[in-house]
């Protein structure tokens, strides 16, 4: 069943839109699933991602290289240009300037050749060993060699066999066959037999200059076989050879080091006639198909072969042993393909048509085109070869062979020119090709070269030497095609007579090769300046001429230096450009100018063209034909942007030419391992010598722009600005100088990271490896050029090399400095000025370790190195610095360690960022924690600087008195440097390590306003911090700050219990009511705002114990405990309470009022200077009736007596304050009580109930004893009783009346006895007179009844005391 949602309705297509046109990460009109779901308006935008960081010059240009190096490889592969069809344009000229080859010299062949071939009886044929620059002959059953490059060669002889030598070839071998100096086999076949013969080359800076033979003993006979032919495997070894008379049968000639069972060291194979036959012996049949040539495709495993009859059979070497045949086309198959492609030409369809060569095509410039036939009418067949499947491998048996392209002759009409055909005229009709042309009708010999070098090789009419057609792709043509038109295969040709018949061509150099791959391969342009020149060898019966492939760079220099064509220099530069776009045309002005240009000099060798007039001509040409910097209209950034400036031509031909002199060693490893006999070995990736050239190239490269910047736009500074007519121009230069300048900074970069490469091989890389960490090793091997040049990374890893390769010297004894030195001057940005600072630093630090730390020598080396340690402090790595701490910590240089440690860290910061940061709060994330943690890792090392010191100085023995040992002085010293440091955020993190280890008692000992401050900012938020800061400040005699410190730590929000905060309270009010000796305290503090806080502290204290009471009396109250919900709210209460200080307002009606704690609500009143009597005199009269039924309760007998302590008590904390403790109501309560509770009647029960008619009985004068205690004034006391006398209130009437004149009595009598003590009695006259008075009235009222016992004693006493205040009053 189908669950897929039904399809849309087509939409019409938006105006604009090109929905169907592919584009990568073209984004989609409308959003996807539209169709299944209703478009609903979007809630939230997507925050755009942050910006890109802009890149470094560096990563600019070395962007910029690898754009040029993909835009070379981008090059065409073959298959673009030789399409389905055929072709047949050229750009002939004789211009010597134009011309794509050049003849080098002609070599001539020895006198002793001339002299044994007079003596020939039989056979002579001669040919070339091109790979090694030899030529070779053979004079019957005679082989001569010699170098042919050599003025007076030596000739070696093979002359030991009788048979005449039929053919020569020179093969790889067979690998593990013979010993690895063997390069070579020479393969003789005679009429007899075939023969290898070992060769080892002997190579020279110029290539090889000397060869030795030697026999191996492979023979096998071939008798009856007429070897044509002979071909090898580069890639296997195989050799095959082919019968050149009467059959196609192709033979292997089978090797092997040593005899097998069933199989001898040499053997031949037939691969097309496997069983035994015998030969043909014919004398009148005809002439049967031959094999004419053979050639292989290592690449794709195929031998090919070129019969007689001119049909083509190709092999597919499928095991290293096998050959099958698997194509076969005939001729007449061949022209049938061609007729698809051609309907009538005479040089295809001719009567006297022949194939006479073959090339193969390999896989890496091709993937199908396979194989290149040449016709003897100077047609090329190309032809391609594929294999059935899904998936075509190069590898597999093609069972498919098809004609794709065919190339004609130049056509008659056309003649040579001066200067090369317009290649702007379009490519279907621009040119007629010459499918009739008779310039190459006798082509004898046609050779194809990698990437398409054609030499064909023509006998005109009347004419007894050859004449040689030669053609190459023309690379500008090609790389500058249109792609809106179709391939286009143009080629450059020129036409060379020769002195003499070709007799063999060879390629002296290795095979071309731009790429891997079939694009980019045949890219001539980019390996101009990183490969040899392609040399060809031509052999002929007078001589050898050599040829080479001339470059761009080439032409351009003998356009210059030879005048150029008709329309003259400039218009032949203009030509150059046309064909090949301007920044090609910059990037080979340039070139030239810096001396790349090469010709052919006197003595016939290449030279570099050095004529000040070639160099200059190139230098203005680089400079006006460069081009300017342009804005990108369709640039995705708005505005006149730097950004969207795209770079001059000028400024690609400068990244061109960089990218092509480095191409070759750019990505690959600088180092490579090698596996040798004595083992791996450690070798440069590329030789010395490469490198070297790059360097010079570079060298003169920069040579060149720094002398000719004031002439290029971008590099000619700010005046160039003043030439400037708009904004936008502007902004051009200014992208262009940026863009230049990258590349300013990339070259200088290669060229000392070159240089740092030659270095480093001039060491053993084994024993500068073995120094680095594991990790670092492996990316040593792995690091490439590009890493080097341009990754931050590659730089660093160079410099630990740089570090490793001085540290090695030091370890060897060498003098570092003079190694350091010349480091410094061969790459400066690897090894800097300080850095040799720092090596000498190092040095010094080596040469104290062997002295000795305690050798006064000793001790100067190491405040040597630790003064140009701290030159160089801001240089010097944590690798570096931690290594010179630990060694000064074994040297016992604990000061210059720290002081060393202290110095890094303030340079690594010199902003300050950290101690803002910490300023701050250290909020995170924020940029300036880097800062922080990079200073900190220095502390860190400090750090281990102190417990060292420490150790040292706790494991030192027995020291006598008054002597000084050495560790205590070095220890003095060290912490002297800590404790002078003015380095506020080491001081904060030396403080906090203190305190991690437990060591607060550390910081009381320095005397540093820095411990003040770190201690204060932190003291809010750490309790531990707070209690340090009291102590700092109470060491010192600050009494008033640690007063402060603890008034604010008891009102504090951190997590403290009450009595805690009371603590704190009470220790503050001490220290505030400390006296300070001295003015110290009147600069900030005056005399008033120490009694404040002093008053501030007590209020708080006085509530602090108030709250203290109240959570007292609730921990001890069972009201509380009754019920669960009671428990519940209980230990919320005492957790709320037995916290912060509460408010007096929070106290009382949350706590104290609600709960019925009368005493403690008069303290409320007291510390509030609450002053309504009225609700005093409530609370009072409370106090005493909770006091007294508490009493009753717990069953206690005198309930007096409680009631007595209580107001004693409260008096003390209110120290008798008239506002809570107003004498007069207090005294006139406790009285009334009395009189309401108590008895002092001796007759009454004592025992009684007060709810009873019978009272309890009490002392009489209880309720006057707490205020003797308390020392209240008597003067109230009396006053308050003679009140209580005169008004005779309830419930003082009655028998109340006598009690108040025996409490008169016994006040007047406690105030005699207090008085007495003091010196004055009663306090004055003035008061005695007052008394006797009252006494006078008192007891004159006759309350006191003489026939009573109790009451004669309190006459008696009356009596006495009245006496004594009349006589004070007297």
């Amino acid at each position: 069943m189908d669950f897929s949602a039904p399809p849309a309705t087509p939409q019409r297509p938006t105006p604009g839109a090109f929905i169907n046109t592919p584009a990568p990460g073209r984004p989609g009109l409308f959003r996807s699933g539209s169709a299944q779901q209703p478009q609903q308006p979007q809630q939230h935008v997507a925050p755009l991602p942050p910006a890109a960081p802009a890149p470094s010059p560096i990563e600019r240009a070395a962007r910029t290289i690898n754009d040029m190096l993909a835009k070379d490889a981008r090059y065409p592969d073959v298959e673009t240009y030789v399409g389905q069809g055929i072709s047949g344009e050229y750009d002939l000229s004789t211009n010597r300037a134009w011309t794509p080859f050049q003849k080098l010299r002609t070599y001539e062949i020895p006198e002793r050749i001339f002299e044994q071939v007079n003596q020939t009886q039989m056979a002579t044929t001669m040919g070339l060993f091109a790979e090694i620059n030899h030529a070779w002959v053979t004079i019957d059953n005679q082989l001569y060699l010699w170098d042919y490059t050599h003025p007076n060669p030596e000739l070696i002889g093979y002359e030991e066999q009788p048979n005449t030598i039929i053919n020569v070839k020179l093969v790889k071998p067979r690998p593990k066959v013979f010993v690895d100096t063997i390069s070579h086999l020479l393969v003789v076949a005679t009429s007899a037999e075939i023969r290898a013969i070992a060769m080892e080359c002997q190579k020279g800076p110029e290539g090889v200059h000397g060869v030795t033979l030697y026999q191996t003993g492979l023979t096998v006979s071939v008798r009856g076989i007429h070897v044509g032919c002979i071909a090898g495997s580069a890639k296997t070894g195989r050799i095959f050879f082919a019968d050149g008379r009467d059959s196609e049968d192709i033979y292997e000639l089978n090797y092997q080091n040593e005899e097998k069972w069933f199989q001898s060291k040499c053997g031949k194979t037939n691969h097309v006639r496997k069983s035994i036959t015998f030969p043909t012996i014919s004398w009148s049949a005809p002439k049967h198909e031959y094999v004419q040539q053979m050639a292989i495709d290592d690449t794709r495993n195929l031998l090919y072969t070129l019969s007689s009859s001119s049909a083509i059979r190709v092999f597919h070497m499928k095991t290293p042993t096998t050959l099958e045949l698997v194509i076969v086309r005939p001729l007449a198959a061949i022209r049938t393909l061609c007729g698809h492609l051609v309907r009538q030409s005479e040089l295809l369809f001719g009567p006297n048509l022949r194939i006479i060569g073959i090339d193969p095509i390999t896989a890496p410039e091709a993937n199908q085109l396979s194989l290149m036939a040449t016709t003897s009418t100077g047609c090329r067949i190309f032809l391609s070869t594929t294999s059935g499947g899904f998936f075509n491998d190069s590898t597999a048996a093609p069972n498919s062979m098809q004609v794709r392209h065919i190339r004609f002759p130049p056509p008659d009409s056309q003649t040579a020119n001066q200067t090369p055909s317009n290649p702007l005229q379009a490519y279907p009709g621009s040119s007629p090709v010459g499918v009739h042309s008779t310039n190459l009708i006798k082509t004898s010999d046609g050779f194809r070269y990698a990437p398409g070098s054609f030499f064909c090789f023509v006998q005109k009419t009347g004419d007894a030497n050859h004449l040689l057609f030669m053609s190459a792709p023309h690379t500008g043509e090609i790389n500058q095609r249109d792609i809106t038109q179709g391939p286009r295969y143009k080629e450059s040709a020129q036409v060379l007579p020769l002195g003499g018949l070709m007799q063999d061509i060879g390629l002296v150099t290795d095979p071309f090769s731009a790429a891997n791959t079939p694009q980019g391969f045949g890219n001539e342009l980019a390996v101009q300046f990183d490969k040899p020149l392609c040399e060809w060898a031509i052999m002929t019966h007078n001589g050898i001429e050599t040829i080479r492939r001339r470059r761009l760079v080439d032409i351009f220099a003998a356009i210059i230096k030879y005048g150029g064509g008709p329309q003259g220099v400039e218009g032949d530069l203009r030509q150059i450009v046309k064909e090949y776009g301007r920044a090609e045309c910059a990037a080979t002005s340039l070139a030239v100018a810096c001396g790349q240009g090469s010709d052919i000099g006197p003595d016939s060798r290449i030279a570099k063209v050095s004529d000040p007039e070639v160099l200059e001509y190139a230098r203005k040409a680089f400079i006006d034909f460069g081009g300017k910097a342009q804005v990108n209209e369709n640039s995705t950034v708005e505005g006149l942007s730097v950004d969207n400036v795209r770079p001059s031509p000028r400024h690609d031909g400068i990244a061109t030419y960089i990218s092509r002199l480095v191409r070759s060693i750019w990505r690959t490893p600088i180092i490579k391992s090698v596996t040798k006999p004595t083992g791996p070995v450690l070798e440069p990736t590329h030789k010395i010598s490469k490198l070297q050239e790059i360097q010079r190239a570079l060298v003169q490269l920069q040579e060149f722009l720094e002398s000719n910047k004031q002439f290029i736009d971008g590099l000619a500074g700010p005046e160039a600005l003043g030439r400037v007519s708009s904004r936008q121009d502007e902004v051009e230069l200014q992208g262009e100088n940026r863009a230049l300048t990258s590349l300013m900074v990339i070259i200088n970069n290669i060229i000392e990271g070159i240089a740092f490469v030659l270095v480093l091989f001039d060491e053993r890389l084994e024993d500068i490896l073995v120094l680095l960490p594991e990790d670092q090793r492996l990316k040593v091997r792995q690091l490439t050029f590009e890493g080097l040049f341009s990754v931050k990374e590659g730089k660093d890893l160079a410099k630990e090399l740089v570090k490793a390769i001085v540290n090695r010297n030091i370890q060897k004894g060498s003098n570092v400095e003079t190694v350091a030195e010349a480091l410094r001057r061969k790459c400066g940005s690897f090894c800097s000025s300080d850095d040799v600072v720092i090596f000498k630093a190092q040095e010094n630090l080596k040469k104290a370790t062997d002295v000795g730390a305690n050798a006064e020598r000793g001790r100067i080396l190491l405040n040597d190195s630790l003064r140009l340690f701290e030159q160089v402090a801001k240089s010097l790595s944590m690798e570096n610095l931690t290594a010179a701490v630990d060694r000064y910590v074994q040297l016992e240089f604990y000061a210059g360690a720290i002081r060393l440690a202290l110095k890094v860290a303030q340079e690594l910061d010199r902003g300050n960022k950290a101690l803002s940061w910490i300023k701050d709060g250290q909020p995170s994330p924020d940029i300036r924690q880097d800062s922080y943690n990079k200073r900190t890792a220095c502390y860190a090392l400090v750090f281990k600087v102190i417990e060292a010191v420490d150790h040292a100085y706790n494991a030192q023995g027995t020291q006598h008195d008054g002597v000084i040992s050495q560790i205590t002085r070095r220890k003095h010293e060290a912490y002297e440097q800590i404790n002078n440091s003015d380095d506020e955020v080491f001081q904060n993190y030396l403080y906090d390590w203190y305190l991690q280890k437990g060591w607060a008692d550390r910081l009381l000992e320095i005397n540093s306003p820095f411990v003040v401050d770190y201690l204060r900012r932190s003291s809010h938020t750490d309790i531990t911090h707070a209690d340090l800061l009291c102590r700092y400040y109470a060491h010192y005699g600050d009494f008033l700050s640690a007063a402060e410190v603890q008034f604010h730590l008891a009102q504090s929000s951190f997590d403290l219990k009450l009595d805690r905060r009371i603590e704190y309270l009470s220790r503050a009010k001490t220290n505030a009511s400390s006296r300070i000796t001295g003015f110290s305290e009147m600069g900030s503090r005056n005399r008033q705002s120490r009694q404040e806080l002093l008053r501030n502290i007590s209020d708080h204290l006085d509530i602090a114990n108030i709250q203290d009471d109240i959570l007292q009396k609730m921990k001890a109250d069972v009201r509380f405990m009754r019920t669960e919900d009671l428990l519940a709210r209980r230990k919320e209460v005492l957790d709320k309470l037995d916290g912060a200080i509460q408010p007096l307002d929070d106290l009382y009606h949350g706590y104290a009022d609600q709960a019925g704690y009368y005493d403690i609500c008069l303290l409320i009143y007291h510390s509030a200077d609450y002053r309504n009597l009225p609700d005093v005199r409530s609370t009072w009269t409370n106090v005493i009736d909770q006091e007294h039924h508490k009493a009753l309760e717990t069953g206690h007998p005198a309930p007096w007596e409680l009631v007595s302590l209580k107001t004693v008590e409260i008096g003390h904390r209110v120290n008798l304050n008239e506002n809570v403790f107003p004498i007069n109501i207090v005294l006139q309560l406790l009285l009334q009580y009395d009189i309401q509770y108590y008895t002092h009647d001796n007759n009454r029960n004592p025992q009684a109930s007060a709810s009873g008619d019978d009272l309890l009985r009490s002392p009489l004068t209880w309720a006057l004893d707490p205020f003797i205690r308390l020392s209240a004034p008597f003067e109230s006391l009396v006053a308050t009783l003679e009140s209580l006398w005169y008004s005779q209130e309830y419930p003082f009437q009655g028998r109340s009346r006598r009690l108040l004149v025996k409490w008169i009595i016994y006040a007047v009598e406690q105030w005699a006895e207090q008085s007495r003590r003091s010196g004055v009695m009663f306090g004055g006259t003035e008061n005695a007179i007052g008394l006797a008075d009252c006494l006078r009235v008192v007891l004159g009222a006759g309350e006191l009844d003489r026939a009573r016992e109790e009451d004669r004693e309190w006459v008696e006493r009356g009596r006495a005391v009245r006496e004594k205040v009349e006589e004070v009053a007297r």
